[in-house]
This record gives C-alpha cells, sequence and structure tokens, in this order.
C-alpha cells in the first residue's frame, strides 16, 4: 500500500478521497494520523496558490507524496463585499465553529436568497507534490446544489454547510442522502482521484475504466 499525505488536520477532510484511492492502492493519512502540525499562512490570493503552501509544508516535513486543497465558495446575488470567497470559514477575522457557520450562511440565504434557497458554487483548488518534489496542480468547481435557511438535524463533522445544502437534482440535503445515491451523484469526484493516481510519482498506476 503506498502512502499519500494529505496536508490537513480535519479528519473528515482526509477521508474525501480515502474510498476511491484505496481502490488503487493508495492510503491517505492526514497531518493528524502522523502527529504534525502545520503552521502555513494561506495567504493566497486563489485556492491553488493557498493549496501548494500546504503541500509544500507537508512535502518538507514529511519527503513524502503531498497533496493540500483549498476551496472558495460563490453565492448567488450576494454582494462582493460579503461573498465568502477563500474565507468560508472566517468571517470579520472571526474562524467560526460549525454551528457558527451554519447560522451565519442560513442567515445570508434568508437576506439575499428566494423562498429559502441561494444558488451556490464551490470552486476548488487541489496541489499535489510527488516523492521526487514534482508539483501539479488540478482545479474543478461544483455549481449542483443551492443552500437553505433551514438546516437539516443531521451533521458531517468538519463539513458543517452540508447540513445547510441541497443537491438540485433531488432536492436532499448533502447530509441525508445514500450511499447508493451519492455514487449516482458522483460524490466519489472520479476526476480528482484520476489526477492524483496518474501524477503519484513513484511508479506509473494502472488507470481503472
Amino acid at each position: 500500500m503506498r502512502t499519500l499525505i494529505f496536508a490537513t488536520g480535519n479528519e473528515s477532510k482526509a477521508k474525501r478521497f480515502s474510498k476511491g484511492l484505496k481502490d488503487y492502492g493508495i492510503e491517505v493519512k492526514s497531518l493528524k494520523d502522523l502527529n504534525i502540525t502545520l503552521d502555513v499562512l494561506e495567504d493566497g490570493e486563489t485556492a491553488i496558490q493557498n493549496a501548494l503552501k500546504k503541500a509544500r509544508a507537508c512535502y518538507e516535513k514529511t519527503h513524502m507524496t503531498s497533496i493540500g486543497m483549498d476551496d472558495t465558495l460563490y453565492l448567488e446575488n450576494v454582494p462582493d463585499s460579503r461573498q465568502p470567497g477563500l474565507y468560508v470559514r472566517r468571517v470579520n477575522g472571526k474562524n467560526l465553529t460549525d454551528e457558527e457557520m451554519i447560522e451565519h450562511y442560513t442567515s445570508l440565504v434568508k437576506q439575499y436568497g428566494e423562498k429559502g434557497r441561494l444558488n451556490s458554487k464551490w470552486v476548488y483548488g487541489l496541489a499535489l507534490i510527488d516523492a521526487f518534489g514534482k508539483e501539479y496542480t488540478y482545479t474543478w468547481s461544483k455549481d449542483n446544489f443551492y443552500m437553505v435557511d433551514v438546516p437539516s438535524e443531521e451533521r458531517n463533522v468538519g463539513y458543517p454547510l452540508n447540513s445547510i445544502s441541497k443537491y438540485k437534482i433531488n432536492h436532499k440535503y448533502f447530509t441525508e442522502v445514500s450511499e447508493k445515491e451519492k455514487a449516482l451523484l458522483q460524490e466519489r469526484e472520479d476526476d480528482v482521484i484520476r489526477f492524483i493516481v496518474e501524477h503519484f510519482g513513484k511508479e506509473k498506476i494502472k488507470i481503472k475504466n
């Protein structure tokens, strides 16, 4: 089993690609798994720039294949001054807890949404540094959902916005879809898995069709 280090202390986030990568013999470990802490100044202007900062810091510590990830969030009809952008969890200089995030974003839906819903879009940036120190980046987006002003009772620790996000296709909360439904909704993010596998670096891994 090959090992990939995800430059995050968020255990939920570290599991994001674990299942898909395990099929290729790649085990994902978080900073917490290795008892490592990183102090990374995330002052980049894009998700890719911040992802690179995280991956580089992780690689310098471990000299193992590392990935860093960041994201930006855009909300329809919300003025630029209140767009979360890169600062999804940080509002007015404060890092919000999961419950505070739910409260903040439902208030935005109430203020700027229509009929209790607000179209939204995630733009992701991922950086991978292979075992030889070579850097690769990948970006993708998702706009197949909207946020609502009434949260689900179900929670995904580390992903609080899942409790107020619903899929456009079936109007179900992210936290309330079954594993089978997730597969149909392509929640495995196979394009990202493919990118990681293709650039893992130590040796060629056969991509599954």
